[in-house]
């Protein structure tokens, strides 16, 4: 009998402290909503604040993207930590041009839309309806094609026989092409040719 009694008495024990157990656990995956600690260090979520500020998120988006209950949303807009370091934030953001930058890529999504409808109104000048589809070819492509025409120095030299000598190269490096042709030595060449050439016409 005083057995049967002992492996109840271990059974309850085993249940009290399994709940114990399923208890701390919970509390450590999960902590209270209540706690805006982790969120008042966390930059990205003070970024996407800053966004809303400057119109670039809604509210709605940003409780969304983080999950904020109206309890810790509450707590966060009565935090002045949180405020200072949003404040903060939106100050360097406007002076390193980041939201002149965004605000500008949130516009120029619209751009196609309205150079459609300039390409499509047959009452537009043919004249804007071309650069309409102009500038609807650029951002279609991308790429080296859309990149500016690079300024170049170009000389052809005719050695006879159907023999030349071709030079062409950037005036300013790029990325492909490291030799530089300095532009103040442009019209000393073109000096040098006349003198050689005695009339003056290219050679």
């Amino acid at each position: 009998m005083d057995d049967q009694n002992e492996i109840a008495r271990l059974r309850k024990e085993i249940v009290r402290l399994q709940g114990l157990l399923n208890q701390r656990t919970t509390t450590t995956l999960r902590p209270t909503q209540s706690d805006t600690t982790p969120l008042i260090e966390n930059h990205e979520l003070i970024t996407d604040c800053c966004r809303y500020s400057e119109g670039l998120m809604d509210e709605a988006a940003v409780r969304k993207k983080w999950r904020l209950s109206e309890d810790v949303y509450t707590r966060l807009g009565e935090n002045e930590a949180f405020i200072e370091a949003v404040e903060a934030e939106r100050i360097r953001r406007t002076r390193s041009g980041a939201t002149a930058r965004e605000r500008a890529q949130v516009l120029f999504t619209t751009a196609p839309a309205t150079l459609g409808t300039i390409l499509n109104n047959e009452s537009m000048s043919a004249r804007h309806r071309i650069e309409a589809s102009k500038e609807l070819r650029q951002i279609a492509v991308g790429g080296p094609e859309a990149q500016p025409t690079e300024e170049r120095f170009s000389i052809v030299i005719n050695l006879g026989e159907d023999h030349k000598l071709v030079i062409d190269k950037p005036i300013r490096p790029t990325p492909s092409n490291d030799e530089v042709v300095e532009q103040e030595l442009i019209p000393m060449i073109a000096a040098s040719k006349q003198k050689d050439n005695g009339g003056g016409e290219p050679l």
